[in-house]
């Protein structure tokens, strides 16, 4: 979703109102009007859509802060920790995770289908062989249930030594914040259908090597998922430095520029034609910056453009290897004092990822991004496929596509080489080309997106192999 003009607003209402917010919807900002009948054939489906404010209204940060305090509460997480004891270690924590899951289905009426993919993992950082389990919850989806959104967050915790499986490894920010993200957005949208299926995911073993990770993508290949996104929420609840800096406006959203899964020949086809800046990965971050102008106020995100921080990975990374386009979502300014260390106290510096670290005003905003990424793109098409672009020696441009279900008309985008986010628009309809008249080819950036007759708008993806949402196999080899 290409971002819109916002206003701005002091975010000192969600600091003074805290958990009254979710029921007094004081962030959202008022819908636009409604586009008059007679210009919606020409400008496409109205895309302003109250329920998502409904939805976004109902993430509650007291819930948050309770996820977090019962995960804190077993003491450690650490992936090689105690899997009987009812309460500490990562075996109590996926219980109650996989307890939670299966309370909201029984709400939705069995809506939800909870599942612990596992595998038995040995290593560098996993001695003897470990049974390395998720906890996930499917919702469904109505008529594209192979099309899948994810949103992950990783269980496992740390002190730092990262084989000490015993010592107190609260991990409130890293990552319960991001666990209680997934938790919370289950909550919430379990209570809707959508067209395509979503997917809420507690991980293990990140810490031991992003093994969780690469568990769920296995298993995403084994179901046959055409997984469509995937939000690594890993880090999302602190909003104050160890420098003092306070930034409670915005997170950051890492993206890899080019496919993990690129062949030598459709990296010599981008190197010559551009689209290093426009993997699926990529225009998924564009449009949750699109969702947070449009419906979030005063949060904005702040996209970063590589795959993760220098030295340092994701539970996105296997969803990147297996050819699934996947982000990095984490809070825009870090305090290395509480990541990764053992409960202590040194020259007068706490250090240790305790609760009273996590900024829950700021970390329900986190939620309803993902939440609202979530919804929107389930409620949309499927990306376009097979989307091309033509008019070398020309002064108009071409685009085609193939066209997916569930789409009455589609739009077709272009900017800027250098800009960041896409810049103009045309509504094309229900067709499957457009000639964009005086734009030329060489001077722009181009792609397309799938639009409902409800107005929900599938992400751009950029023509060829480059941009598809989906691995696409070079027949001629590598």
């Amino acid at each position: 979703m290409p971002q819109r003009p916002r206003s701005v607003r002091s975010l000192s209402v969600l600091l003074l109102a805290g958990a009254a917010l979710h029921s007094t919807g004081a962030w959202a900002k008022p819908a636009k009007p409604d586009v008059p009948v007679a210009e919606a054939s020409a400008v496409g489906p109205v895309d302003d859509h109250p329920v998502l404010r409904e939805i976004a209204a109902q993430v509650d940060p007291a819930q948050l802060h309770a996820t977090i305090e019962k995960l804190v509460s077993f003491g450690t997480r650490h992936t090689l920790s105690d899997t009987m004891s009812p309460d500490r270690g990562i075996g109590a924590a996926r219980a109650w995770v996989k307890g939670r899951f299966e309370s909201f289905s029984k709400d939705c009426g069995g809506c939800l289908t909870v599942v612990t993919p596992a595998q038995t993992v040995s290593g560098k950082r996993v001695p003897t062989p470990t049974e390395v389990m998720d906890v996930v919850a499917v919702l469904k989806g109505t008529e594209e249930p192979q099309r899948v959104i994810v949103i992950a967050g990783h269980l496992d915790s740390r002190v730092t030594d990262v084989m000490n499986a015993t010592a107190d490894a609260p991990g409130a920010n890293d990552d319960a914040s991001g666990v209680a993200a997934v938790i919370e957005a289950a909550r919430v949208l379990s209570r809707h259908k959508f067209r395509a299926t979503l997917v809420f995911a507690a991980l293990s073993g990140e810490e031991q090597g992003l093994l969780g990770g690469k568990v769920l993508a296995d298993y995403a290949k084994e179901q046959g998922w055409q997984v469509e996104a995937d939000l690594n929420n890993d880090i999302v609840g602190n909003t104050q430095g160890e420098d003092g800096v306070v930034d409670n406006t915005h997170v950051r959203v890492f993206s890899e520029g080019t496919k993990a899964v690129e062949t030598v020949k459709q990296a010599n086809q981008r190197r010559y034609s551009g689209g290093e800046v426009d993997s699926p990965s990529r225009n998924l971050a564009r449009y949750m910056a699109g969702i947070s102008s449009r419906y979030l106020d005063n949060f904005s995100v702040r996209m970063v453009y590589r795959t993760d921080r220098f030295g340092r990975g994701g539970d996105q990374v296997p969803f990147l290897e297996a050819g699934f386009p996947a982000v990095r979502v984490t809070e825009a300014h870090e305090n290395y004092t509480r990541q990764h260390q053992d409960l202590r106290t040194e020259g007068g510096v706490r250090y240790g990822d305790t609760i009273d670290g996590v900024d829950f005003p700021y970390l329900a905003q986190v939620t309803r991004l993902n939440a609202l990424t979530m919804a929107s793109l389930a409620w949309a098409p499927a990306p376009p496929s097979d989307v091309k672009v033509e008019g070398a020696l020309k002064h108009d441009t071409t685009l085609s596509w193939a066209k997916v279900p569930g789409a009455v008309g589609y739009r077709a985008w272009w900017r800027d080489t250098l800009a960041p986010t896409w810049q103009h628009d045309r509504w094309a309809g229900d067709v499957a080309t457009v000639t964009l008249s005086n734009v030329v080819i060489d001077d722009w950036f181009f792609g397309v997106a799938a639009v409902s007759k409800d107005g929900y708008a599938s992400p751009v993806v950029y023509p060829g192999p480059a941009g598809s949402f989906v691995a696409v196999p070079d027949p001629a080899g590598p």
